[in-house]
């Protein structure tokens, strides 16, 4: 079983690069794009008002050879990227979906959103799980992680203030319990030294804590108690930064799921620049999954598609992206609301590092951008867009 399936993921990091001026480069769809985008805003033009001029004085002069003119190159990318766009991430019903990323059937579709922290989903793509939702499918969450070595023991602690004072609503034996509880805690945290390790009670109270949170997140977001799913994969629980190495249990924990589901759509995280590791091992966990499934025959996965999305931290380069869900400023606002249920996470930058912004600050920031961007390059003037990559499963590619 490959337990290290991000190695081959090479998603955004020409970005910035332009090799057609080293040479001629190998014109695929993707080059295309990245190049035109490059000259556009190299000149602050919209693509189609690119010319035959802009393309000789930088360098792009073979593309009016091998395509005729600068509008016929122009047509060609712009119609494109115009096809990442789509209002219904989950495909829209009875529509010709020939020139749509998501496909019209089946409708509604079940779907699968996995999460490595218990907060990454909406911070990562809350407008399009809104969306999902409210166009009618059958939308699961799967947070991998317990999260708990990212509750301060601050937040414990007013928990559990509120759990001792919920005490004058019990009888004396549970009050009693309570309190001894209370003082427990409270005495081991006073205790507690700078980069002690917490005790396993601490950690499931912090784990506790992310997961009401998670459920208050959802509930907002319209999905059902019994579509959220706690994995608690096993290599996260060392109650320390560093994680154990990825196993075939977490690979199980979720194939389990999926065979459960048997889902049409999977979203899971592409952003591997997790300070911790954690979301790379996450996301190993899930495409060694998808292929194990593959290769021992399961027919749910031929009608299957796997969405890779970006959290906080940086967005795909455009030639990369496959799919672009446009929000509304009112869409971002219902996706910001999500991401400030998880309160736990809301008093502390996310990582050391000159950027004190936090996750759902980022996030929005990002959303922005890729929306000004496609507007930079002549298309609607959109409040935010979330941006996604189509992955194949290794074990397709292996068919072929």
């Amino acid at each position: 079983m490959n337990l290290s399936l991000t190695e081959n993921l090479r998603f955004g990091p020409e970005e910035g690069s332009a090799p057609w001026l080293d040479g001629e480069p190998d014109w695929t769809p993707r080059m295309l794009r990245s190049a035109l985008v490059w000259l556009a805003l190299r000149l602050g033009k919209s693509i189609l008002k690119l010319t035959d001029k802009d393309y000789r004085e930088n360098g792009l002069e073979s593309l009016l050879k091998r395509f005729g003119s600068a509008y016929d190159v122009n047509i060609r990318v712009f119609n494109d990227l115009q096809h990442t766009i789509t209002g219904w991430p989950g495909g829209k019903p009875d529509a010709d979906d020939s020139n749509r990323p998501e496909r019209a059937a089946p409708y509604p579709k079940r779907v699968v959103v996995f999460s490595p922290h218990p907060d990454d989903d909406v911070i990562s793509m809350g407008g399009t799980i809104n969306r999902l939702v409210r166009q009618g499918h059958e939308v699961h969450v799967a947070y991998q992680t317990s999260g708990n070595i990212a509750v301060n023991d601050e937040e414990v602690m007013r928990f559990m203030h509120f759990v001792n004072g919920f005490r004058s609503f019990l009888g004396d034996d549970a009050a009693r319990e309570i309190k001894e509880k209370y003082e427990g805690v409270k005495s081991r945290l006073r205790l507690k030294n700078a980069g002690d390790m917490d005790s396993a009670e601490i950690l499931a109270l912090k784990g506790l804590i992310r997961r009401v949170e998670a459920r208050t997140a959802c509930a907002y977001g319209g999905i059902l108690k019994s579509r959220i799913h706690f994995l608690d994969l096993p290599f996260y629980e060392t109650g320390r930064a560093e994680k154990n190495p990825l196993g075939e249990v977490d690979v199980e924990i979720i194939m389990r799921l999926l065979s459960e589901v048997r889902p049409h759509q999977i979203y899971v995280a592409g952003d591997l620049a997790d300070p911790h590791g954690t979301h790379r091992k996450c996301t190993d966990a899930v495409l060694a999954a998808i292929d194990e499934c593959g290769r021992r025959g399961d027919t749910w996965l031929d009608d299957c598609r796997v969405w890779m999305y970006r959290g906080a931290w940086a967005e795909y380069a455009i030639e990369h992206i496959d799919m672009a869900v446009p929000l509304s400023p009112e869409e971002l606002r219902i996706k910001r609301n999500a991401v400030l249920k998880h309160s736990s996470q809301m008093e502390f930058a996310p990582f050391l590092g000159n950027d004190s912004r936090l996750f759902w600050q980022r996030a929005e920031e990002r959303n922005r951008s890729t929306a000004k961007l496609y507007h930079d390059l002549g298309f609607a003037d959109y409040e935010a867009i979330e941006a996604f990559v189509n992955y194949i499963p290794e074990y397709r590619k292996d068919k072929n």
